[in-house]
């Protein structure tokens, strides 16, 4: 929106980051380190803050040799090209990331190359395009050995904790406009709405743009990528903000057509509701192999199966490629198939089987999906011919990987094309200033992480978050020097920096605070209290009830988990733990971050309650 003479400004900050993720986090942290009042905003509301950094395998792309890592990346983007400076600034980066852990996070990088054992990481996930000259440069870091546990997002967060005297933050605080100077284009603030007010937000030094991408979005996602509906497997807050308010003051887009998405199947998940995040299942191989396939829409199959995929890219005439998106894709598989899944222990889906639809017929399961039967059953047809024959001619599977179909019954399971996040969006030079139709940068703009990312045609696991972390910093540090005001003549600048002054005096409430004080946890007889930082949003309190050796009761009375994911095992752990009067039981399904949290707060609460047994 542009500025008027008349408009009036809530409160003033040095740097305003739109956007609590990975990006905004390190953006925020390095503007606060530059010395600027630094205002953190994102949609989320608390215990959602952290956008796909969340819920990413926490995986960082490092490199130790600049020359074969720079081939390697443009061997990755081709035949695409990029501004020379921008790969430079994105290798150079890498290759400092070693440093960077020890310096910005204060921990001793574990190396996803030399230590691939003790992190449980294929070689594949660290070399995802072997064929590619200078692959060998590559490498992932991670702040401790293991992976998908939010550790890296803890770290970052946790820089913000750190630096509240510096950084307000304002949750489910949705940034609607970009304020813009109508003659210099100079961005001068944000209309941010907050508990149902707006308010005119200054921004003295800049603005950096770190919401994230489109993958919420179904008309962008229409639009863009020409898709009719994908299920995001990160966060739920990723709605094209970003894109709207840069297109809004003239900025430049690229990279709009690409996106990763990830799975077994390649990029591929058991269907969920609209809204709802799809499960990630990247190591059930049981989906490709015996009398099971894959099929379109129409029944027809459309991609090998059992083919590793590379973020949802396979194979393809030369080059790797995202497959074609179905409106209702199914997994198909025979009684046989059935009968050994049913023997299974242990689903990655609780209720897949429950998510079955039988038919005593091929012809009738075709009519039940909403396939063409005549196609259905010759997709069957032919896959028995392959598997007999030991030659999938169609898509040349792995010919042990095929068994024949029995007679029936039939079942189907319907799936979901996924994604994990879109690249596009505001374009970027090296001083991560976003770049308007014209090629020049707007004033005071800036940009990181997945909104206009670098990244683009073939992905390599890790490069998301190198890009976080490494234009995050330089967005901040930018965003954050002082600036000689560019207004045009309609304003007065003595007026501006008065009223700026004023308001920047008068502290903006914050959802961050260590000064505030949380509101006393009550304990009765018995009751012992535990924590744990292992959370995916930070710290987990739990209360318990022990008497006698037995553990009565089990409370989780503060968190931050994910309500989606980590409410199940705030819901269902107790009783277990209950039941089993032990802290130690099985981890609820898809859950697995939020319930080593858990029960890592009630191992505390038992241990001090044994202490205090012992001490009488």
């Amino acid at each position: 929106m542009l500025a008027n003479k008349n408009i009036h400004w809530d409160y003033t900050y040095d740097t305003i980051v739109l956007g609590f993720g990975g990006a905004g986090a390190t953006a925020a942290r390095f503007a606060a380190d530059a010395g600027a009042e630094v205002l953190l905003v994102d949609a989320a509301p608390k215990g959602h803050e952290g956008g796909n950094t969340r819920y990413s395998a926490q995986i960082v792309g490092s490199s130790d040799d600049f020359d074969n890592m720079k081939k390697y990346y443009q061997s990755l983007t081709a035949p695409f090209q990029l501004d020379e400076e921008m790969i430079d600034t994105f290798v150079e980066g890498m290759v400092n990331m070693r440093d960077y852990f020890k310096k910005y996070l204060e921990v001793d990088p574990v190396s996803f190359k030399n230590d691939l054992e003790s992190v449980s990481i294929s070689k594949d996930a660290v070399y995802e395009y072997p064929e590619f000259p200078g692959v060998k440069a590559y490498d992932g870091l991670a702040v401790h050995k293991g992976s998908f546990d939010a550790a890296l997002w803890r770290t970052l967060r946790q820089k913000i904790v750190d630096r509240t005297d510096k950084i307000d933050v304002w949750l489910s605080s949705p940034a609607k406009h970009l304020i813009q100077d109508p003659v210099s284009h100079t961005i001068l603030g944000v209309q941010i709405e907050r508990e149902h007010v707006v308010m005119n937000i200054r921004a003295l030094n800049g603005v950096v743009l770190t919401v994230g991408g489109f993958e919420n979005n179904k008309r962008a996602i229409q639009d863009y990528l020409g898709i009719p509906h994908l299920a995001p497997l990160g966060t739920l807050f990723n709605k094209g903000d970003g894109i709207r308010m840069a297109l809004e003051v003239g900025a430049d887009l690229w990279h709009m057509t690409s996106y990763e998405s990830l799975g077994i199947l390649s990029g591929m998940a058991l269907a969920v509701p609209e809204g709802q995040r799809a499960r990630l299942v990247i190591s059930w191989p049981k989906l490709a192999q015996g009398s099971i396939m894959t099929v379109a829409d129409d029944g027809s199959r459309f991609f090998k199966e059992d083919e590793p995929n590379r973020h949802g890219h396979l194979y393809d005439h030369g080059t790797w490629r995202v497959p074609r998106t179905n409106t209702h894709p199914h997994i198909v598989f025979d009684q046989t198939q059935y009968n050994e899944f049913k023997k299974l222990k242990k689903l990655p889906f609780a209720n897949f089987l429950e998510k079955a639809i039988k038919a005593d017929s091929i012809v009738n399961l075709a009519k039940l999906i909403q396939g063409n039967p005549d196609i259905l059953t010759h997709t069957l047809t032919d896959f028995n011919m392959f598997a007999k024959t030991g030659h999938d001619y169609a898509y040349h599977r792995e010919p042990e990987s095929m068994r024949p179909f029995d007679d029936g019954p039939y079942y189907a399971v319907t799936l979901t094309n996924d994604i994990l996040n879109t690249q596009g969006g505001p374009r970027r030079n090296s001083r991560a200033e976003v770049i308007d139709t014209n090629g020049q940068p707007i004033p005071h703009l800036y940009s990181a992480g997945e909104l206009g990312g670098i990244c683009a045609n073939q992905y390599q696991g890790g490069g998301n978050l190198a890009e976080c972390l490494i234009f995050g910093k330089i967005a901040g540090q930018n965003a954050a020097r002082p600036k000689k005001a560019i207004l045009s003549n309609h304003q007065d600048v003595d007026e501006v920096t008065s009223a700026s002054k004023q308001s920047k005096a008068a502290k903006a409430p914050s959802d961050f605070n260590n000064n505030q004080k949380k509101p006393k946890i009550h304990l009765g007889a018995h009751q012992f209290l535990g924590e744990s930082d292992t959370g995916i949003g930070g710290k987990v309190v739990a209360r318990i009830t022990y008497t006698d050796g037995q553990l009565q009761n089990v409370e989780i009375v503060r968190q931050s988990e994910s309500a989606d994911i980590g409410g199940k095992a705030i819901a269902e752990l107790p009783q277990k733990m209950i039941a089993a009067n032990s802290y130690d039981v099985d981890a609820i399904s898809g859950a697995s971050v939020s319930s080593k949290a858990i029960k890592s707060a009630v191992k505390n609460a038992l241990e001090n309650a044994k202490r205090t047994a012992k001490s009488k």
